[in-house]
């Protein structure tokens, strides 16, 4: 199915899809793991749990997300989604010499962690028109780099935001990819763009013209999570993350039902869970 969709296959990846191999187990009561004993690194005892658990994925996608954008010190950055990835590419695109960071979303507790915590500049699209507030916050110029940290399942606003929706459902277009389409807009001349939300496959109406005509650098990938566990480890140790700082609520195993629909329908100011077993 890989191959057809996207022109060859990619690395098996669980409780995917059958995409990346059909493998369950993403969050299953028992997973089958070939090589087991490659995948995992040794987590001393002054640690705690929590302080460690989204070296899993979170951690390593953020990243690697600012990571791609190849900052400069003194860069402008600008995150779309304010969820846990995106809280981790703003403090990472930080600790990799931005100067200003400017996040967006549309929750207000997420954007208030982004600002209170993160420490970025933000802005809600419900209320502001985000290309023109970018033009004003940047001298006219624009970001130096942009990352998606929403990817397929985008809000958007507008009329086009209904088409994207309608065209989706229709069976037309695999992902919503409003947020790509602002940022290919957006970026400065020059500029980088970092995908780290996931696209699955074919979308409408992306403005590549945008890309070429002003050299845009665009980087993408599923996270390299093997290759940023142990740099990142030494991070927390240094106590250059605090990813502790992101749980806004723990529960029982038995609540994930509850936990999944708290986070879907963004209630009690709920960013991430994590379930005790």
């Amino acid at each position: 199915m890989a191959e057809k969709l996207w022109g060859h296959a990619t690395a098996g990846v669980f409780g995917y899809s059958d995409l990346t191999g059909g493998y369950a187990g993403g969050q299953a009561q028992y997973a089958r793991v070939p090589f087991a004993d490659v995948g995992p690194i040794k987590i001393d005892d002054d640690l705690e749990d929590d302080e460690v658990l989204f070296l899993s994925d979170i951690l390593p996608t953020g990243y690697m997300a600012a990571e791609n954008c190849n900052i400069r010190s003194g860069d402008v950055v600008a995150v779309w989604g304010c969820g846990p990835v995106g809280q981790f590419a703003i403090q990472s695109a930080y600790l990799l010499g931005a100067e200003r960071v400017i996040a967006i979303d549309r929750v207000t507790e997420r954007l208030h962690m982004a600002s209170d915590w993160s420490r970025a500049e933000t802005l809600n699209y419900e209320y502001v028109d985000i290309a023109e507030a970018l033009k004003e916050m940047t001298g006219g110029r624009g970001p130096d780099a942009c990352i998606d940290a929403v990817g397929m399942a985008a809000h958007g606003a507008g009329l086009s935001a209904t088409v994207e929706r309608a065209t989706q459902w229709v069976g037309t277009e695999n992902d919503r990819p409003s947020v790509l389409r602002e940022i290919m807009r957006t970026c400065r001349n020059g500029g980088t763009i970092s995908v780290a939300g996931v696209y699955s496959g074919f979308v409408d109406h992306i403005p590549f013209g945008s890309a070429v005509n002003r050299a845009l650098t665009i980087k993408t990938g599923r996270t390299h999570v093997q290759r940023y566990l142990q740099p990142l480890l030494e991070r927390i140790r240094q106590a250059d993350f605090d990813p502790e700082r992101l749980i806004t609520h723990h529960l029982s195993l038995t609540d994930a039902p509850q936990a999944y629909r708290m986070f879907r329908d963004k209630q009690d100011a709920c960013v991430k869970v994590v379930l005790k077993p």
